[in-house]
Formats: C-alpha cells, sequence, structure tokens
C-alpha cells in the first residue's frame, strides 16, 4: 500500500481547500489501495482584496519551507485569486520560486498552484470557449477573465457574486450554484467552470450541473486535486468532478 503525504498552503481563513480535496482523494481510497494524508501551512488573509491577496502571496516562500520540512510529497498553493491579481502568468513565477524554497531546504518538491491547475485543466479538457463564476467582487473576476484569456481560451461570461469575506464565502452552499449558473450565457461553451475559488464550495454541485448542461463541468479544486494526481505519478482520467469522485480514474 502506497501512502501519499499532500501539502496545502492555505489562506488563514480559508475552510474550504481542507474539505473538498480530501474528500476526493477519500474517494479514490474506497476502491484502490494508496492512503493519503493531509498537512497544510497557513498565510494571513481575511478579506479577498489585491491588497491582503498580495501581501499573503509574500508569506507563500514561508509555508512551502514549512511542509517541505514535513516532507510531503506533493504541494499545493490554495488560493486561485491569489496568483491571477499577481498578474498575467504569474503561476509559472509561482511554481517555480515555491520549488526553490523546497530545493533550498534540501527536499525537492513538486509543486502545484490552483490557478496552473485551472489552466491545465481547461487544455486536458479540450477547452476554447468557458463560462465562469466567480465569489469574488467584480475588479478580481475581471482579473480571473483577463488571466484565462491571457492563456488561450475565450470567457464567453462570468458571474460574479462579490463577496469580499472570505469566510462568508466559504459559508455559501454549494447546491445554489444549481440556480446561479442559469444566468450564464452558455452559447458555445466548452467548459463550465462551477468555481473558479478554492474557498468556494462546490463539489456536491458540479456532477449534477454537468448532468444538465450536457459539457463538462469543473472547478479549481477538482483541477488542483487532479493535478496533484498527476504529479504524484498517479492514474486520473480527466479534471471532472463527477469522474474523479465516482472513481472513474
Amino acid at each position: 500500500m502506497k501512502k501519499y503525504r499532500i501539502g496545502q498552503i492555505v489562506p488563514s481563513s480559508n475552510v474550504t481547500m481542507e474539505t473538498e480535496i480530501p474528500a476526493v482523494f477519500r474517494s479514490r481510497e474506497t476502491i484502490l489501495p494508496e492512503r493519503f494524508t493531509f498537512h497544510s501551512s497557513r498565510m494571513r488573509m481575511k478579506k479577498v482584496t489585491k491588497e491582503e491577496l498580495e501581501a499573503m502571496d509574500a508569506m507563500s516562500l514561508k509555508c512551502a519551507t514549512e511542509l517541505s520540512d514535513a516532507h510531503v510529497d506533493v504541494m499545493g498553493y490554495a488560493c486561485l485569486v491569489a496568483i491571477m491579481s499577481m498578474g498575467r502568468g504569474y503561476h509559472c513565477v509561482s511554481e517555480v520560486n515555491l520549488h526553490q524554497e523546497t530545493i533550498k531546504n534540501d527536499f525537492p518538491t513538486p509543486i502545484v498552484t490552483s490557478a496552473g491547475a485551472l489552466i491545465n485543466g481547461l487544455k486536458v479538457l479540450g477547452a476554447k470557449k468557458v463560462a465562469v463564476i466567480t465569489p469574488y467582487m467584480r475588479p478580481l473576476t475581471d482579473l480571473v477573465v483577463d488571466y484565462i484569456e491571457h492563456q488561450g481560451f475565450e470567457v464567453v461570461d462570468s458571474i460574479a457574486l462579490e463577496i469580499p469575506d472570505n469566510l462568508e464565502v466559504a459559508a455559501q452552499d454549494p447546491m445554489n450554484l444549481l440556480e446561479i449558473y442559469k444566468r450564464l450565457d452558455l452559447t458555445g461553451v466548452d467548459v463550465l467552470v462551477a468555481s473558479a475559488c478554492v474557498q468556494m464550495p462546490s463539489l456536491e454541485a458540479i456532477d449534477l450541473i454537468q448532468k444538465e448542461v450536457g459539457i463538462p463541468v469543473t472547478s479549481a479544486a477538482v483541477c488542483t486535486t487532479y493535478e496533484m494526481m498527476k504529479k504524484l505519478g498517479i492514474e486520473a482520467k480527466a479534471p471532472i468532478g463527477g469522474e474523479l469522485l465516482s472513481g472513474k480514474y
């Protein structure tokens, strides 16, 4: 039985990534022999503003060092908007910087950022036109849209729920997404991102939405889990919530 340690660099007010990512890995444990433990290091952040996100990002290197002390097998930076608000393509810079910290700490560790994972997940799904739901204020949502489009996708439509408090984001009922997504224009859309935020819960709703819309539905958390599986070298079919949760790896 192979055992893996999953490390997460988490905003101090994030309470979702330590539930949704383990939920997907635990579903895998029901049908396959691998086992997983989960370990976090936190960066201070309470309000989802550009200023707090920038200050938080500066703490990520210290977190990477702390997690490498625990000899985790993969490390995820669990804040999509913090990366995307730092400028186009910043996930590549962040992943290199975090990896360098683990090298300096004598335990080189594969790095996943939720921002980079979403971009890679959309590529795996063959997306060209996407629609996105975020909990962010509209200016931050516009930065996320611009970031995604700079990576080669067309964002046909987006919803900004405009919730500035990060704990309030986590308190959202994921089943509300079954009505929220209906406000999107899905004309020509290849993939729906039900939550472009790893703090806004969506896992329970993703498969239900996909059955209704008939196109792949994913989230930042699902893509992050999928990318972690790839970095660990274990089989994962596609960054789609229903398939990962049902064990269709």
